[in-house]
């Protein structure tokens, strides 16, 4: 992969980003980062804003444009926006519903068959990040003390989401439904409303102990 690409990769998945960090992460100078960086913004794939800090000059931060955003693929955007339209026109919202709701329980049985073999509420929801990595939402987990977050940098079906957002909400109905029985689920980011990703909390359901049990325990 081309150095150039690899600052794109690493943009999207970070956010904005300085020509030091670059240097830092891909080890090379400064100087040549900023060169990338400048390469790309005359490109129109990148563009700049910069940060005051209290001591020296302001800071330069790196991000992408809608044309960098461009730059990942979307599931056959133009041909799925098609048929959408052609099946709204043929059999309605109802139809599309319908269609929208058969991928919704299409998906869930596939995450759920994969997810069968996990024993624990950390390895599903590395199983189900794999999953979406491998979908192509360049998924990663955080772990935080009383929950985690499913961050999503891209989504490959951004326009057919855009033109059908009931798309969305049965993927989020499909992370609820998945793991109800040990953690609450809220979308928290949302690329759809302008946002340049979208992130899932998911809070582990406290179990609620019987106090008759409590009791007998400590008798």
């Amino acid at each position: 992969m081309k150095t150039s690409d690899k600052i794109l990769q690493t943009i999207k998945r970070q956010g904005a980003v300085t020509a030091k960090q670059l240097s830092e992460e891909f080890g090379m100078t400064t100087m040549g980062a900023r060169q990338h960086l400048q390469s790309l913004e005359d490109d129109g794939i990148l563009a700049f804003h910069d940060v005051k800090v209290k001591v020296g000059r302001p800071t330069r931060h790196w991000s992408l444009t809608q044309q960098g955003h461009g730059q990942f693929s979307d599931r056959h955007g133009e041909l799925t926006i098609q048929v959408i339209d052609a099946v709204e026109n043929l059999f309605g919202k109802e139809g599309l519903a319908k269609v929208a709701a058969e991928r919704e329980q299409h998906t869930l049985k596939q995450y759920q068959t994969a997810l069968s073999d996990c024993d624990s509420l950390i390895s599903k929801l590395k199983k189900l990040t794999q999953l979406r990595e491998d979908e192509g939402y360049m998924a990663e987990l955080q772990e935080h003390d009383d929950h985690y977050i499913l961050i999503e940098n891209h989504c490959p079906i951004c326009k057919a989401a855009t033109r059908c957002p009931s798309l969305c909400q049965s993927e989020l109905n499909v992370f609820k439904e998945l793991l109800k029985d040990e953690c609450h689920v809220s979308r928290t980011e949302h690329i759809i409303t302008g946002e340049r990703r979208c992130t899932y909390t998911l809070t582990p359901k406290r179990q609620v102990t019987d106090p008759v049990s409590i009791l007998r325990k400590h008798q």
